[in-house]
């Protein structure tokens, strides 16, 4: 849910996670006037009746544009545009590692099963393209990686394989019904969030710096030799 204090007048934006004030960029329109036009009864007009948000984000590097509206009978927040917040990778990341991802956030509250799914094939590509492991299943790939992460992180690793079977593969018992509900499907890609931060993020950062710190020691290598 995109966070909005509207008291403060402040939000954080969902798709560049900038927190900020906001004025000129602010825009409230209210369906209650549309709506009396057509009905009547007072309780009917609140009841259906929002107040509508629009936020562009200040940073530069961004200026998305959010949408949410909110219920003028209890104060519930809907949010439109985007209809779910999540975090944006960048493009180093591999691209359908990443609409893998996106695409699970979409469908998570509609069909957890779904999600689970989609982020177990995400998880996938992760270990073939980080970790360069080509076995032909999720399984045996798991295990190569076995010494190469914490044994936490590898029963997280191999439970996440476990419940993405459990929407990719029908049962032997096809009365059989297990589900996975939005709680726990939320949980599987908090891991895989994780997994990008720790492995994509951070190898990203490690050697943007590394690379930084040598450049900066051959500048000043290059002033001792000429002075």
């Amino acid at each position: 849910m995109i966070k909005i204090d509207l008291g403060n007048k402040t939000y954080v934006c969902p798709f560049c996670n900038h927190a900020q004030a906001f004025g000129h960029s602010f825009f409230r329109h209210n369906t209650l006037g549309q709506l009396a036009e057509r009905l009547s009864a007072k309780d009917v007009l609140l009841k259906n009746s929002f107040d509508i948000f629009t936020f562009q984000c200040n940073n530069t590097a961004c200026g998305c544009i959010s949408v949410i509206a909110i219920s003028l009978r209890d104060g519930h927040q809907i949010d439109l545009v985007p209809r779910v917040v999540m975090k944006h990778y960048p493009d180093y990341i591999p691209q359908q590692i990443r609409h893998d991802y996106e695409e699970a956030n979409l469908i998570l509250e509609a069909s957890p099963k779904a999600a689970a799914t989609l982020l177990r094939r995400c998880l996938q590509g992760m270990i073939r393209d980080f970790w360069r492991i080509k076995e032909k299943n999720l399984y045996a790939a798991i295990t190569a990686i076995q010494n190469m992460v914490t044994p936490p992180q590898w029963k997280a690793l191999d439970g996440l394989r476990k419940l993405g079977n459990i929407g990719a593969h029908m049962e032997k018992d096809v009365d059989l019904i297990i589900d996975i509900d939005p709680g726990e499907a939320k949980k599987l890609l908090r891991l895989i969030e994780l997994l990008l931060d720790k492995w994509y993020l951070a190898r990203h950062e490690e050697e943007a710096l590394c690379s930084d710190i040598a450049i900066i020691a051959d500048e000043k290598e290059s002033q001792r030799k000429t002075e």
